[in-house]
């Protein structure tokens, strides 16, 4: 199965600072769900989990799947995805930002003093927070919405095969 990781700039995890091998060797652990195992994302659950560096990875094994995840007992990396890079980065965040501002002006005060100010913190924090007002507006699954188009942006944008 084919998905993609976001890693460090030193190639290593975000939470569990695991150092990835080379790309094409192999890695292998128990599949349990944010405990161990080659933790990944779908194309879909890019915007959960977006960070610095992304890579498509190979998955291989018993492979799980959850709502914003994938969890195989196997995985490797497969190429750096180059297209997510500063700009990509900073269009993706004005995007947000700006599909934020929209949504606020639905929402009531609050929203929009809190959008310009995140903007340094990047684009997982103004990813999640138009989700968030998305949420408020409509209800649980509007969250999951505004997601599923961030990732559709993403896809488009990186040219990423699902």
């Amino acid at each position: 199965m084919i998905a993609y990781k976001f890693l460090r700039e030193d190639g290593a995890g975000l939470f569990t600072s695991f150092a990835w091998p080379a790309p094409g060797e192999w890695v292998e652990a128990p599949a349990e769900e944010c405990r161990s195992g080659v933790h990944a994302c779908r194309v879909g659950d890019l915007p959960f989990w977006v960070a610095r560096n992304l890579w498509e990875v190979e998955l291989d094994g018993e492979v799980y799947e959850g709502r914003t995840k994938v969890v195989a007992t196997r995985g490797r990396l497969v190429r750096r995805i180059e297209q997510w890079d500063e700009e990509a980065r900073d269009d993706y965040v004005a995007m947000c930002a700006e599909r934020a501002h929209e949504l606020a002006a639905s929402a009531g005060p609050g929203w929009d003093a809190v959008i310009e100010p995140s903007r340094p913190e990047g684009p997982a924090l103004l990813g999640f927070i138009a989700a968030r007002i998305a949420e408020e507006l409509d209800g649980p699954e509007a969250y999951y919405g505004e997601r599923a188009s961030q990732a559709g942006w993403l896809v488009d944008r990186l040219g990423l095969r699902a």
